[in-house]
């Protein structure tokens, strides 16, 4: 995985004739504003990207670049690529077909029906969903779209990163929310080490901090308020690989600083974000990472799949 399959996918964006994709804001804030000592903080509000997350821009790559069978696409997905997944395949008129763990949330399972999708609820993680979803894939021969683990979906989601450097140039540092590795992967293939890209987790759904304990993807129980979007439960290996090269830096948060950035940007700024899209603010406002005082700081709000009800 480097720029120029990033590239491929931009051209391939560029030559579909109807628009499907949005360019997503990106807000320059001073750091102060967010409580956070740095020049600048950037929000990538990728949240209102179609489908409500980044998700969209690797599912779409995925689908046109490969021949779609009648059967359509399948994929298993904590619900966001799911979801992206289901969009595309509505936009292109191809059958989708997606399994969900029984911890994705009811919203995103709704939105999923009204994309036109047939969902299928299996498996208590996003593993289980996964392995059934396989099942399935064997015996109808439809297109499987991969929620993190395939170059198509990394490089569509580094056209996030390359859109990031046209609208605004190089930030000094990218805190990149990590489950599967789909999202790091793609924008650090992009950036390489022209940014510092910096990977964040929840304590409870640590797949890449464990994998670099033990030198090599591994298995790792998973849990708390990010699970539905963060729940892979190990490190998909292009990611792996990507974050290998191009990743220093890898840190953990608590699910309580999550729910206060969460809570924080819809309170303070009226983004309705989920947990996911709130680990680069957690992570920045509870110390976690420390920039300099001169860093300009990108933060990429990634998915806004969540029932602001629940924001109080």
């Amino acid at each position: 995985m480097d720029r120029s399959e990033i590239d491929s996918a931009l051209r391939r964006f560029d030559l579909r004739q109807q628009p499907f994709l949005r360019k997503t804001p990106l807000w320059r804030m001073p750091g102060a504003a967010l409580g956070v000592d740095c020049a600048e903080v950037w929000l990538k509000l990728e949240h209102l990207q179609v489908g409500g997350s980044f998700k969209a821009r690797g599912m779409l790559n995925r689908l046109l670049a490969n021949p779609i069978p009648a059967a359509g696409v399948i994929i298993a997905s904590g619900g966001n690529a799911g979801i992206a997944t289901a969009a595309a395949a509505q936009a292109l008129g191809v059958r989708c077909e997606v399994f969900v763990p029984t911890v994705s949330p009811e919203a995103k399972r709704a939105r999923l029906r009204d994309l036109g999708a047939e969902v299928v609820v299996t498996g208590a993680v996003y593993s289980e969903a996964f392995e059934a979803c396989m099942a399935r894939q064997k015996t109808t021969g439809a297109l499987l779209t991969h929620a993190y683990d395939q170059p198509e979906v990394l490089a569509g989601a580094g056209t996030l990163a390359a859109e990031i450097e046209a609208q605004g140039g190089l930030p000094d540092s990218v805190l990149v929310s990590v489950g599967g590795g789909g999202l790091i992967g793609g924008l650090a293939a992009w950036f390489e080490q022209r940014s510092r890209v910096v990977a964040l987790e929840p304590e409870r759904a640590p797949t890449l901090f464990q994998a670099r304990q033990a030198g090599e993807p591994v298995d790792v129980a998973v849990g708390g308020i990010a699970a539905d979007s963060l729940g892979a439960k190990r490190i998909g290996q292009l990611g792996w690989e990507v974050t290998q090269r191009h990743v220093r830096d890898a840190f953990l948060l608590t699910d309580e600083s999550i729910l206060a950035a969460q809570r924080w940007l819809w309170k303070e700024l009226k983004l309705a974000v989920e947990p996911a899209a709130a680990l680069g603010l957690a992570a920045l406002q509870a110390g976690v990472y420390q920039p300099r005082g001169d860093e300009k700081v990108a933060l990429i709000l990634c998915g806004a799949n969540v029932d602001p009800a629940g924001l109080g």
